[in-house]
């Protein structure tokens, strides 16, 4: 059986892959602002924040970073423009470990249905920022370690949302429950867990409608769902995963915003890094929420969604 906290050289390298665009820009400026200097001075931290910035860590995270870089600098007196990477990665990954909420470790336990109750998971997200295909991935993962999995199609407005996960259960090869157009969202999360439980399932990823434009209909759909899912579970979903496009960068922050102001959001996963050279919004987003990034997508493979390492991930975007 896979275990879900390997990380395995293929994951490694997968990842290392996956932020080639963001580490490309990051060190492509970097070298631009450094080039001829022997010192870090206060011209190249305002070089080093502009790069930040643009790579869309955010401002407030931006701010902490070169603060813990100039502190660094005053402590050692001559701060080399050879050691800038070093110390910028060091202070990166301390931020990151300073939050402690940013990653716990998976427990696979949590996966194994108990008392023949499965973990529930509720994934929310605007359409288009690879919500279906992250819940397909999903099922994939879980299934590869050995868990059985069931998806429900609680999108019911979207004729084509039900159709993509419909097409990821036959790939992934899990049972999908799934009702007619236009049906009740929370009927549907009902059967699905309803089936799960007596089939003795260990997971259920409930996928819900895409969309911000009705806040108050969103929370009430959505409190809906997890009300009559707690008629079988009573402390489901277990989780609720937020799905963000990191390539769309501020633009993620602020759905982020939006979506925890309406739902109980404890789970995050940030999709499409490998496309984008803004993967710095994961280091912004982890630091600012205080909620998990449990998931990266650095890939269109069915194996390229990962759990998020923090000192992995780090260790990858400084990887030259």
């Amino acid at each position: 059986m896979a275990v879900f906290g390997l990380f395995s050289k293929e994951k490694k390298e997968n990842l290392d892959k996956g932020l080639t665009k963001t580490k490309e820009s990051v060190f492509k400026k970097l070298s631009r602002a450094v080039a001829g200097k022997s010192k870090v001075d206060d011209l190249i931290l305002d070089e080093l924040e502009e790069i930040l910035i643009s790579s869309d860590v955010g401002v407030d995270t931006t701010i902490k970073i070169i603060q813990r870089v100039e502190t660094r600098a005053r402590k050692n007196k001559y701060l080399g423009t050879d050691e800038l990477n070093i110390i910028l990665k060091e202070e990166i990954a301390a931020l990151l470990n300073e939050n402690e909420a940013t990653t716990p470790k998976v427990d696979e336990s949590l996966f194994n249905g108990k008392d023949g109750k499965p973990y529930v998971i509720m994934v929310v997200g605007v359409n288009g920022v690879g919500k279906t295909t992250t819940i397909g991935k999903l099922a994939y993962m879980f299934k590869e370690a050995g868990k059985k999995v069931y998806l429900g199609a609680a999108d019911t407005f979207r004729a084509a949302a039900v159709d993509q996960l419909t097409i990821w259960s036959e790939r992934v090869g899990v049972t999908i429950i799934k009702q007619k157009m236009g049906s009740d969202p929370a009927s549907v999360a009902y059967d699905a867990l309803n089936s799960a439980i007596t089939n003795h399932a260990d997971v259920v990823i409930i996928d819900t409608a895409g969309r911000l434009h009705n806040k108050v209909g969103l929370m009430n759909e959505l409190s809906k769902i997890k009300n009559v899912m707690q008629k079988l579970i009573p402390d489901a979903p277990h989780e609720i995963l937020l799905i963000l496009d990191g390539s769309t960068g501020q633009n993620a922050f602020a759905q982020a915003k939006e979506f925890i102001k309406s739902t109980e959001v404890n789970a995050l996963a940030l999709t499409k890094l490998d496309g984008t050279a803004k993967g710095g919004v994961v280091i912004g987003i982890s630091d600012q929420f205080k909620i998990p990034v449990k998931y990266i997508g650095i890939g269109e493979g069915l194996g390229d969604l990962q759990i998020f390492n923090k000192e992995e991930f780090v260790d990858s975007l400084f990887r030259i």
